[in-house]
């Protein structure tokens, strides 16, 4: 079964943090069969920031907003989520 339906989803909600507190963003995928494996990466940042379905940011900074997105590969193929903006408040 090919990949479908990457989502990302955020704690708290929307992806609004205030500054110094934590933000856990999760990624779901509809469908896929075999091994998953996950990569979290954002906007203009290289390397990946995680791996794993989840991505926890503790004692999040200014330089902690933008988009974040989560990529996941079965090995055969790749998806990506809908980019999630992060605002720090």
């Amino acid at each position: 079964i090919p990949l479908s339906g990457v989502s990302l989803s955020a704690q708290p909600p929307g992806g609004q943090v205030a500054l110094g507190d934590s933000l856990v963003l999760s990624c779901t995928v509809a469908a896929g069969t075999g091994p998953l494996s996950f990569t979290w990466h954002r906007e203009g940042s290289g390397a990946p920031l995680g791996t794993g379905p989840c991505l926890e940011l503790w004692h999040v900074g200014h330089n902690d907003s933008g988009h974040y997105q989560c990529r996941v590969s079965d090995g055969d193929s790749v998806a990506e989520s809908v980019p999630l903006n992060v605002t720090v408040l």
